[in-house]
């Protein structure tokens, strides 16, 4: 027997149908596990792997995968962790190795750093470069810096050496010292430890004048000051005031006229200071 359906195709019905249904239904696979599919396209390398997390043994299999060469691919997280933990502990100092500091809560911590001073004594300096040797044969390089400063300030006013005389406007005239700008009446200062030589007028031009020996063909000169307060033959330390700055002699204003002179002649005092 058959059918006819609505679009004018015809179906088997009756024994035949039945048969063919039923072998159908007998060839009709079985359902199967959904995880099933998934678990097949694992490895084995990556089945042992879960099966390791799954049963807590995760950093053994690592360990004993890396003895077999497969570290890239299992252990890599185990052993990773070990690593930075190893390093860690290496690296760390130990806090019970730390020396306890007690304080109190309040307490002020400072980190200023503290001042360097130093003990030096040019005068001594001084003493021991003369006593070596001739003064005449002492050169810039030994000297510099072993006579102390005349002033709290030295400026330059006119150089030591050959200059146009200030008060008749000569050329050619040797200066025998250097001037520094000092206002009247400021402090004048001994260059170094020594014996006051002389105390006066200076007849040539250098007004009220000090000489100051130092010792073995070393003087130093002070010129054209208001006043003095030392005497011949008075001893005077490095920086002791021995005269106020003025302007008397042949002078043009208000300045400290600074000598040295070695073994009576006169030197640059630049050399020395």
């Amino acid at each position: 027997m058959t059918t006819q359906n609505t679009r004018g195709r015809r179906r088997a019905s009756g024994l035949t149908a039945e048969l063919r249904t039923a072998g159908v239904a007998a060839h009709e696979p079985r359902p199967r596990d959904p995880h099933r599919e998934f678990r097949r396209r694992k490895g084995p390398l990556r089945q042992m792997a879960d099966f390791a997390a799954a049963s807590g043994a995760g950093q053994k299999a690592g360990v004993a995968l890396a003895t077999t060469g497969l570290l890239l691919t299992v252990a890599v997280p185990g052993t990773g962790a070990m690593t930075a933990a190893s390093e860690s502990s290496q690296s760390a100092p130990s806090v019970e190795n730390q020396p306890e500091i007690p304080a109190a809560a309040n307490a002020t911590i400072d980190f200023s750093r503290a001042a360097v001073s130093t003990t030096a004594d040019p005068d001594s300096k001084l003493k021991q470069l003369l006593s070596a040797q001739s003064v005449g044969s002492i050169t810039t390089s030994s000297s510099k810096g072993t006579l102390g400063a005349p002033l709290d300030t030295l400026t330059t006013a006119s150089p030591f050496g050959y200059r146009v005389n200030p008060i008749t406007g000569g050329l050619g005239e040797f200066h025998r010292g250097q001037d520094f700008v000092a206002q009247c009446g400021t402090p004048v200062h001994a260059a170094a430890a020594g014996k006051v030589t002389f105390a006066g007028w200076h007849p040539y031009g250098g007004g009220n004048r000090i000489v100051v020996d130092h010792g073995n063909g070393l003087e130093t000169t002070y010129n054209h000051l208001s006043s003095f307060n030392v005497q011949v033959g008075q001893m005077v330390s490095r920086g002791d005031v021995v005269a106020l700055s003025g302007t008397t002699g042949a002078s043009t204003g208000c300045h400290l006229h600074f000598e040295v002179m070695v073994n009576g002649n006169v030197v640059d005092p630049l050399g020395w200071l």
